[in-house]
């Protein structure tokens, strides 16, 4: 019986080693896969965590969360959340729901005593789900090295022409997050991000998250960076106030971000139907959809449900893809302006479940004749157009104030960059006249009607 019991010990002992060293080979390969991405694109620093069923199986941070400092990045490295910040916006409009205190079909006039009457057909639920019409923000239409008030920041907003009726059409807007921080106050009495500390950073033990604040001292917090014609510099100015937006204006680190993603399996912090809500398409006045829902991109990969949002703000960009099928969560924050840390998640996340492993896109060759109908500005909302000329045998895109970049053909209609996760496709009328293209990219998918 002894030897019977040691003889199961040793089976034991080596299915766990077998099992162990399976697992540091895969750790070796996101991490040689991590760091050559970071070496592509030049990112200083970042920090990933992994969730699988809800246990954290990796956190680490790689690179420089601070260049002139010479500090590593590590797993306890705060980042700027730049849109990720978005969802715990839309988590502190559910909590008021479910206090009573907000109703998602109230028009916003009913928080906002300066709303102007070009918004009375506008709800909480418009501006949660990007269809309220109000166009995104820009540095043509506010200052961002200026002080706004609160009032001052509404008055602004509101001299904006609407893009299109409530609940037309989907198109991303900045402007109705910020919006919805000014209802969450009045509704709460409190500024948000003191009601997020409170009901939600605080009892989910999100230690290190916060509000942005430049005049505090935070331990551990990085650097932003940009690179403007393949030099690095430091993140731009921007005013404390607008620093402070509900649009996506808090610190964050992996692990914050590892316990928020366990809150959302259980109802720890929300009622499982507000999070239904917040993971539902949302649906326009067409009654089509669109594979959005309350700060949550939704679509899928490889058939396998995954849910998830982006963010980019002032030198940081991040992402955190759920899939929630397979219980597995990618969390990626860097310090660099468009680093795309939304492929990197995602090609993370094959390592874990091979069934999540990205299509690997191939280029062909199409008569760049084939292409010259396509050339053209392309607008997908107020602020925001994308050019697509040639140039010789190479096609280029190039999106307001970004720079412009080679796509690949992978039919006559579909194209797609490799130095960010983003596919256009081209669409014609039945007399063969370009009419628009349709931009995917993270999850989101936007219509862009060809203008010129």
């Amino acid at each position: 019986m002894y030897r019977n019991y040691r003889r199961g010990l040793i089976t034991l002992f080596l299915l766990y080693t077998a099992m162990a060293t399976t697992a540091l080979a895969q750790a070796d390969k996101v991490d040689e896969f991590i760091k050559a991405e970071m070496q592509k694109r030049k990112i200083p620093g970042l920090s990933i965590a992994v969730v699988k069923n809800g246990e954290v199986i990796k956190a680490q941070g790689y690179g420089l969360a601070n260049i002139e400092l010479d500090v590593p990045a590590t797993a306890e490295t705060i980042y700027q959340s730049g849109s990720v910040g978005k969802q715990f916006t839309s988590a502190a409009v559910m909590l008021l729901v479910e206090e009573g205190k907000v109703n998602l079909d109230d028009p916003v006039s009913k928080y906002l005593d300066s709303a102007p009457e070009l918004w009375k057909e506008i709800t909480v639920r418009h501006l949660l789900t990007h269809t309220s019409g109000i166009k995104n923000y820009g540095e043509k239409d506010i200052n961002y090295r200026l002080d706004y008030t609160d009032e001052d920041l509404i008055k602004v907003v509101a001299s904006f022409p609407l893009d299109f009726q409530p609940g037309e059409k989907w198109s991303y807007s900045n402007t109705g997050y910020v919006l919805l921080g000014f209802v969450i106050k009045k509704a709460a009495g409190k500024f948000y991000g003191d009601y997020l500390k409170e009901r939600v950073f605080t009892p989910l033990a999100m230690t290190t998250a916060r509000v942005i604040n430049e005049e505090d001292i935070i331990p551990n917090r990085a650097a932003g960076y940009r690179m403007p014609k393949g030099q690095l510099k430091n993140q731009r100015y921007v005013s404390p106030s607008l620093n402070t937006t509900a649009d996506g204006s808090l610190y964050l680190t992996v692990l914050d971000m590892a316990k928020w993603d366990a809150a959302l399996y259980s109802e720890k912090l929300l009622k499982r139907s507000s999070i239904d809500q917040m993971w539902t398409p949302v649906k326009l006045n067409s009654g089509k959809t669109h594979p959005y829902g309350f700060a949550w991109g939704i679509g899928e990969a490889n058939k396998h449900k995954l849910i998830e949002h982006g963010g980019a703000w002032q030198g940081f960009t991040t992402h955190i893809s759920r899939y929630v099928d397979d219980k597995l969560t990618v969390i990626v924050l860097t310090n660099l302006a468009g680093a795309n840390p939304g492929l990197i998640a995602h090609r993370v996340a094959g390592f874990y479940v091979p069934e999540l492993k990205p299509v690997e896109r191939k280029a062909i060759q199409i008569d760049p004749k084939i292409f010259d109908a396509y050339v053209g500005e392309y607008q997908l909302n107020s602020a925001f157009f994308l050019t697509v000329s040639r140039e010789g045998d190479k096609f280029m895109v190039q999106g307001t104030g970004q720079p412009k970049l080679e796509f690949f053909a992978e039919t006559e209609t579909k194209f797609f960059l490799t130095i960010i996760d983003a596919q256009f496709e081209f669409f014609k009328d039945s007399n063969g006249k370009v009419t628009h293209m349709v931009f995917r990219q993270e999850g989101a998918v936007v219509e862009a009607k060809k203008i010129k």
